[in-house]
């Protein structure tokens, strides 16, 4: 890749581990969070769900604004603000103060995702640009794994709140480093960066974008089950301590960082073609979801979890392959708000229902009931356009589109 993009990606790498570290820190935390205030698994559940609801709704308008005034400054803004959120958090002092500081920080960090769309898209080319998001994205399983250890060694020697204090000073840091040495766009002939009004608009519009938004939901219905609760359910099935449990995972996000990275990649060299790599990928999720409570072993369950967290990687890529690829720089950060909408409308319902049903049913049912991702996943995969041409295709052919490709 162009030295741009590697800086860039290694910039918004960063950040986004960060991103992960503050997000995901909730979900190595919650027993104890659980325990000091006397929460049941519905209200942990509405904890964590609590911060998708404001991070799915901010989606679109973050993309829109990244477009607008510019990815850097939209990204930026936004992890100084969920930096302050994450250090507020140890202040809480009630489950309602605890959802309302979720809440707050939902919104903040709903900013960013489009905003490194298209901060990326603007210094990139087409042919890399799922390669480039490919290792940009990477950065979510590492900012899981960071979660887990830091979890485990803050929580085994102080308790939760001092976690969320030192992620917070990691967030402000990665922010200067953004500010300082985050390059200049390439050229718009190279980036495809043209566009002309009335683009965004048919954008929104689009059933062909929004079939993308389902896809990456079904994708983050069981990425959000089984990241939010597995923690929880070596603690309370397994009788593991909550340090090993959080380190149990360090398996599964690395094969996760690794799948996402390969997605990437292949959906460059196929030149989109999801279905080539959510067909097959999802097929083995399905296989392996009712199988995991009923692992004999906590080894065979971490085994077991890792293949799963692997293979699923492969496909979180292809939900943005076709669109990222077929659009100008200039209109990807709506596009990627629209997709990242509909995975983090999951993220609001999968924790809480996964609660749901292990108060009601077990754990085992509320593995069983993930099926519903890969089994949507699929079926939408299915009809949505497989390459470029087919997606522009889908499209009216009017002249401030066409400008804008």
């Amino acid at each position: 890749m162009h030295r741009t993009t590697r800086i860039t990606v290694a910039l918004l790498f960063a950040a986004w581990t960060v991103d992960y570290v503050d997000r995901l820190l909730i979900n190595v935390a919650l027993p104890s969070i659980g325990e000091e205030f006397g929460l049941g698994h519905g209200e942990r559940g509405l904890v964590v769900s609590a911060f998708f609801l404001t991070y799915a709704l901010v989606q679109i308008p973050g993309g829109l604004l990244a477009d607008r005034f510019g990815g850097v400054r939209v990204a930026a803004i936004a992890l100084l603000l969920w930096s302050v959120c994450t250090g507020l958090t140890a202040l809480a002092w009630s489950f309602a103060s605890l959802v309302v500081l979720r809440l707050c920080f939902g919104a903040a960090q709903g900013l960013f995702p489009g905003a490194s769309v298209s901060a990326l898209s603007a210094r990139s080319t087409p042919q890399q640009r799922l390669t480039a998001n490919g290792w940009m994205q990477s950065s979510n399983a590492v900012g899981a794994l960071l979660a887990a250890v830091v979890g485990a060694v803050l929580l085994s020697l102080w308790d939760w709140r001092v976690g969320f204090l030192v992620v917070a000073v990691l967030g402000l840091l990665v922010f200067a480093a953004v500010l300082r040495w985050m390059p200049e766009p390439m050229a718009p002939e190279v980036t495809g960066s043209a566009r002309a009004g009335g683009g965004t608009a048919r954008l929104l519009r689009s059933p062909v974008l929004w079939g993308f938004a389902v896809m990456f939901f079904a994708y983050d219905v069981v990425s959000w089950g089984i990241g939010t609760w597995t923690t929880s359910y070596l603690v309370e099935v397994r009788g593991l301590a909550i340090g090993e449990a959080s380190l149990a995972l360090i398996g599964p996000t690395l094969l996760g960082a690794a799948g996402t990275v390969l997605g990437g990649r292949l959906s460059d060299r196929l030149g989109g073609r999801p279905r080539r790599l959510v067909v097959p990928s999802m097929l083995v999720v399905g296989l392996l979801l009712p199988l995991l409570p009923r692992m004999p072993s906590v080894p065979l369950f971490v085994a077991c979890v890792t293949v799963l967290g692997g293979v699923a990687g492969l496909a979180y890529l292809p939900c943005f392959s076709v669109p990222l690829r077929s659009l100008p720089a200039g209109l990807t950060g709506a596009a990627g708000g629209v997709i990242m909408f509909g995975g983090q409308l999951a993220g609001v319902l999968s924790p809480g229902v996964f609660g749901y049903v292990v108060e009601h049913g077990g754990y085992s049912a509320a593995f069983t009931a993930l099926l519903v991702g890969p089994a949507l996943a699929i079926a939408v995969v299915l009809v949505v356009p497989q390459t470029t041409e087919r997606f522009r295709a889908r499209f009216e052919p009017e002249p401030e589109l066409a400008t804008a490709r």
